[in-house]
């Protein structure tokens, strides 16, 4: 142990770190003694509290294994792991649909509440609680982030014709994962800045040498990953028996219920760097796991259902899934206009959180029409009548133009924009 940071042993990181650690264990329980009969309400609880105590060990794992290995590296494992939980329960559903094709919608449902739930709440509220707290009325959005901002807009525009085949399928994959394996190769040519720890991985690191701190690492990784393999399915499939058996309906409830307990230790993890006035920390990261999401979680569901199947035909739409998706796909264009000048505003979070709140309170045909409209006017009138930096700054990136950073920011600096 080393000597002289006995002061930093918060009672509160001990609980937290606890209280993660614990959660899985009641649903391992129960799932050793061969799952006891659990009413599916029950099985749902716990084994969704596993994924979320899991997806809290694999946050602090990266972070301690960013110590360790090169940043490039780090971002890739971070970026992997942080969608894990996600990412396991969505391809069971693309793997069932394999076989039952009622999963279909399930998939589709999980990746596209995932991907909304990550913006309309996650950077809605990363943006707010920050503005809050550091008393400004928008954050700043690190200059590095220009990279997962590029990317975010090619898959967004790509993902508008996916709905167009009536399917999900290979190709799909293959752009999304191209697009997925580019990003990863560009970040790791940038440069990285030097991670700073906080909660229960900086107890860690603070309290024990190197060694410790790589055992720790790989305990957490191992019993994080134990969590998932053993809760995934259950927590999925439960859902959906709830949903059935009292006449909820479980579309709804894989999209929502599900995505919330794989997102939310991102969720918290970046609402913590807000509140500790790294607002801009806290949505970097929350920014590169929409692109996570956007190009390997849905790139990678084709794959699974044609493996399931044994053929290469795509997971097949229906009429609501492209609704679902168009949906998606919108909230997606607008959101990143919204982030594309480097700025995220108080007003800007607001108007997110609005229309997503609106929307998720009326799931029905015409709403999702009607949002879709929303956030395609509400893109084109920024791309219209918006800032001059706004609008400049997203086609140079659409072109795949590296913007200049001076003194750590993106300079806005132009001669050809007027004076707003």
């Amino acid at each position: 142990m080393k000597q002289g940071h006995h002061h930093h042993l918060p009672r509160r990181d001990l609980l937290w770190f606890g209280f993660a650690l614990a959660l899985p264990i009641p649903w391992a329980m129960a799932e050793a003694w061969g799952g006891l009969g659990i009413a599916a309400e029950w099985v749902a609880t716990m084994a969704g509290l596993s994924i979320l105590g899991a997806a809290f060990m694999l946050s602090w794992a990266c972070e301690l294994a960013e110590r360790e290995i090169p940043q490039a590296m780090a971002l890739l494992l971070l970026a992997l792991m942080g969608v894990l939980p996600e990412y396991a329960v969505d391809l069971h559903f693309a793997w069932m649909a394999g076989k039952d094709p009622s999963y279909a919608s399930y998939a589709v449902a999980n990746m596209t509440g995932a991907n909304r739930l990550l913006i309309g709440l996650g950077w809605a509220l990363v943006v707010l609680v920050g503005c809050q707290r550091a008393g400004t009325d928008s954050l700043k959005v690190n200059a590095p982030q220009q990279l997962e901002i590029r990317y975010l807009i090619w898959a967004t525009l790509y993902s508008f014709f996916i709905p167009l085949s009536g399917t999900i399928n290979l190709f799909d994959s293959v752009v999304l994962l191209t697009l997925f394996v580019s990003w990863v190769r560009e970040a790791m040519q940038g440069e990285g800045a030097e991670t700073e720890l906080d909660g229960p991985a900086l107890l860690i690191d603070e309290e024990f040498k190197r060694t410790g701190r790589r055992i720790w690492s790989v305990l957490l990784f191992v019993f994080a990953g134990f969590a998932i393999f053993i809760s995934a399915e259950p927590f999925a499939e439960s859902l959906v028996s709830v949903g059935r058996s009292r006449a909820i309906d479980e579309f709804l409830l894989v999209q929502w219920i599900a995505p919330l307990a794989s997102e939310a230790p991102e969720f918290v993890i970046a609402l913590i760097f807000a509140w500790k006035l790294r607002g801009s920390v806290g949505l970097g990261a929350l920014i590169s796991s929409k692109v996570n999401q956007w190009t390997l979680l849905v790139g990678a569901i084709p794959i699974a259902y044609a493996l399931s199947l044994g053929g290469f035909s795509g997971l097949p739409l229906d009429a609501r899934q492209s609704q679902e998706l168009l949906l998606t796909s919108a909230q997606s264009l607008f959101a990143v206009i919204l982030v594309s000048d480097f700025r995220f505003g108080r007003r800007e979070a607001l108007v997110l959180a609005i229309l997503f709140g609106v929307q998720l309170c009326f799931p029905n045909s015409m709403v999702r029409w009607l949002f879709t409209g929303i956030y395609l006017a509400l893109s084109a009138y920024l791309l219209t009548f918006g800032s001059p930096e706004t609008r400049r700054t997203f086609f140079l990136l659409l072109r795949g133009k590296t913007l200049p950073v001076v003194g750590g920011e993106v300079s806005m600096a132009t001669d050809d924009a007027p004076a707003a």
